[in-house]
């Protein structure tokens, strides 16, 4: 079952993840504070982090670059990023982010739950590439320690 991380300090946006992503198929961990998204990923080890881009003291762009950052040490695994926009025109803000795909509040359900299924499916692909060049890897390591 996959693991929904949503992180906004206003219950609508919580909320609205829920209710779109309600079901057998989802378990969704709410945090309401910037802060307490890199905590929640070492914790729950979620398949998805969804940010409102508007978070009181460390909104979703410093999240979602914390994190990516806490990544490339080592310090946290790679997990999808989801970052909700107030405005489109906060799209030019949010590439830099390193967040995987965008949202303009209110979202769709549907919108919401299509954009999920297209980030796990990234992410299952990345995980296969990922696996296979490990193993390529490792067969040349073999072919040159014979």
């Amino acid at each position: 079952m996959p693991k929904v991380l949503v992180a906004s300090d206003a219950a609508w946006v919580r909320d609205q993840v829920r209710a779109a992503l309600v079901g057998p198929n989802f378990e969704v961990i709410e945090v309401s504070r910037g802060q307490d998204v890199r905590k929640a990923v070492e914790e729950y080890d979620p398949d998805l982090v969804i940010v409102d881009m508007q978070i009181g003291n460390m909104g979703g762009m410093a999240v979602s670059l914390d994190l990516r950052l806490e990544e490339s040490a080592d310090r946290l695994p790679y997990v999808p990023i989801l970052l909700f926009l107030d405005r489109e025109a906060d799209r030019f803000l949010g590439r830099r982010s390193e967040a995987d795909a965008m949202l303009v509040k209110p979202v769709d359900a549907g919108t919401l739950r299509r954009t999920v299924k297209r980030l796990f499916e990234a992410e299952a692909e990345r995980q296969r590439v990922q696996e296979e060049d490990e193993a390529e890897t490792d067969g040349e390591a073999e072919a040159h320690s014979g």
